[in-house]
């Protein structure tokens, strides 16, 4: 077993047992069958993505497991929506358990189905993208990308994230889980305009492309 796919297992061995604490433990019931359809909606995809990138990209995978931001600024943008995100993730277990949200089953469903859309986007856009890692960096070589995705907007990644995160807790069940996520889509914001004074400054070629692509994380509104 290769180091590479070593830290992937380990990754996966760890998320689902931590997913899994975060929406039972909170709820007090293996149950919350609604927590069972979204880890599938996350981690059957993920598994899928892992082995077709594997084989196609491994240089990617190595970059998706950074964690470390090099950047002051980008490392209390990460935690702030670490803290938001958990927030959000583990409330729905608590609302399940007292039954404070009544979602009609409809919109949970079309949640659901945005999710996975979300999850798509960024399956597309890892596709097109060879240099798209977890932090800010600039690798040797790089280059803009200017296909696809990124032909819409300049972090089409981030607004696939976007789609995931609001539409969880509506996915999970629980309105009150809509709070915690309220802040995030201002983080990304923040990490967004963060992230291109960075690129602007370091990556040939990326102020000439913010000005072929005006708009960041939607298009025809930022």
């Amino acid at each position: 077993m290769t180091s590479l796919t070593r830290r992937i297992v380990l990754r996966f061995g760890l998320a689902v047992p931590a997913f899994a604490l975060i929406f039972f433990v909170p709820a007090g019931s293996l149950r919350f069958s609604k927590a069972w359809v979204y880890m599938g909606l996350l981690f059957l995809p993920m598994f899928f993505n892992v082995l077709y990138f594997m084989k196609r990209d491994p240089a990617l995978l190595e970059r998706r497991l950074r964690t470390r931001e090099r950047e002051r600024e980008q490392q209390v943008l990460v935690r702030l929506f670490g803290l938001f995100m958990l927030a959000g993730l583990l409330i729905p277990g608590f609302d399940f358990r007292w039954e404070w949200s009544r979602i009609p089953g409809y919109l949970v469903l079309i949640a659901d189905a945005v999710v996975l859309s979300g999850y798509g986007l960024f399956f597309l856009v890892m596709k097109e993208n060879t240099y798209l890692s977890r932090t800010v960096d600039i690798d040797a070589g790089q280059r803009v990308i200017t296909t696809g995705p990124y032909a819409v907007v300049r972090h089409p990644m981030y607004a696939g994230v976007l789609l995931i995160l609001l539409f969880t807790p509506i996915a999970l069940g629980s309105w009150w889980a809509l709070i915690p996520m309220i802040p995030l889509p201002a983080i990304l914001v923040w990490r967004i305009r963060s992230e291109e004074r960075i690129l602007t400054r370091d990556l040939a070629g990326y102020d000439a492309y913010r000005r072929t692509v005006p708009n960041r994380l939607i298009p025809f509104v930022w």
